[in-house]
């Protein structure tokens, strides 16, 4: 690759986003390390106790390589891209139903050789970016009824992804598209009627999926689920203000997925309070960064989009760091950039790519910012 090209590639990204997510990938992979002979104990099948770390190198090496490719689109690119991506999506969550492997209950992944993949997780930042553009193409006077087609994309989303099923998903969905819909001018009426309407659904939810009324169940009172939130809950005790040290902890050893869904109270126990406190905060910053840059952007597509993909980040997190507090029912939602996941990370590099791309300074992409003094601003 040429000079010019690698100096195009850096030109105008925002450094503080990227920078931030290669902290939450370091972070990630030092968990792997800590817990992936832990959980390979928990095989029959894996002979190398570091199998999971070296996956998930290779899994950040590939998601690097689409955040690269990704974050070099224009505005226009990121667009097509994102659409071909929700189409790809779509299909290959008809082709799950039909070929999928059921897990637990639920059938979220199909087999490519070697790897499981997850098309939910790819859904999720096509639909939010595919979703701007239709509200702000409407706005624009556009002859397209985008937000009557965004409805639709969002039906078929929610009932494919209510066939896995898978709740979480649906709820994360549901929420940064109301979002946008309220960001993009929606009544505060029209708002309470679609409120009533998600309340509705989550109620329709919990009578008719057995699945979904299970994991509030056990939520609410003793069950499986709850006895592991549980022990998250006794780790990120034993791990006080300081931590028990790196290799300590012992919540690896008694939990199935510390690697994934509890990774978070792996961190809380070997590295402590601040450690735990330090990574809360770096997701605060990246959504603040991104929420601000948002706000700044002259291009409404490019504003929806960027806040979309900043909240999708955000509540991610959230649900994760909740289910592990046991303040949220357990949702298999992965800590973005932290937890093990092959399909979860190349989403997540894939989603932080196009709001790299979004938020790419060129000319006339952001509003002047008015000068110290000047009061016609």
């Amino acid at each position: 690759m040429s000079t010019r090209r690698k100096a195009g590639l850096w030109s105008g990204l925002d450094r503080p986003i990227l920078v931030i997510v290669i902290f939450l990938m370091t972070i990630g992979i030092v968990l792997a390390f800590a817990a992936s002979p832990a959980a390979v104990e928990r095989t029959s099948w894996i002979d190398d106790p570091f199998y999971y770390l070296y996956r998930q190198l290779f899994f950040v090496g590939a998601g690097l390589c689409i955040l690269g490719f990704t974050s070099a689109l224009s505005v226009t690119g990121v667009r097509r891209f994102a659409g071909l991506a929700l189409v790809a999506a779509l299909i290959t969550l008809v082709l799950v139903l039909v070929l999928g492997a059921d897990v637990k209950g639920a059938t979220r992944w199909i087999r490519i050789g070697s790897f499981s993949l997850q098309p939910s997780e790819f859904l999720k930042p096509a639909f939010v970016v595919i979703a701007a553009w239709l509200f702000s193409e409407e706005d624009r006077g556009a002859p397209v009824p985008g937000r009557l087609v965004a409805f639709g994309f969002y039906g078929v989303s929610v009932v494919l992804l209510m066939l896995q099923p898978d709740f979480g998903q649906t709820v994360l969905i549901s929420l940064v598209f109301g979002a946008l819909l309220w960001a993009g001018g929606l009544s505060w009426l029209h708002s309470m009627v679609l409120g009533a309407l998600a309340l509705v659904g989550g109620g329709g939810a919990y009578v008719a999926l057995p699945h979904v009324r299970d994991r509030i169940l056990d939520f609410i009172g003793p069950g499986g689920e709850r006895t592991q939130t549980e022990t998250a809950l006794d780790a990120m005790a034993r791990g006080g203000v300081w931590g028990a040290g790196p290799g300590e902890g012992q919540v690896k050893h008694l939990l199935p997925e510390a690697h994934t869904d509890f990774v978070f109270s792996v961190a809380a126990e070997e590295y402590g309070l601040i450690a735990s406190l330090a990574i809360i905060g770096l997701y605060a910053l990246l959504f603040a960064r991104a929420w601000m840059l948002g706000l700044r952007l002259t291009d409404p597509f490019a504003q929806l989009a960027t806040s979309g993909l900043a909240l999708l980040f955000a509540l991610q997190a959230l649900v994760n760091i909740g289910v592990n507090l046991d303040i949220a029912p357990p949702t298999g939602m992965t800590l973005p950039f932290i937890s093990y996941g092959g399909s979860s990370m190349l989403a997540l590099c894939f989603s932080a790519g196009l709001l790299l791309a979004l938020t790419r300074r060129r000319p006339g992409a952001y509003a002047p910012r008015p000068r110290q003094g000047d009061l016609s601003a």
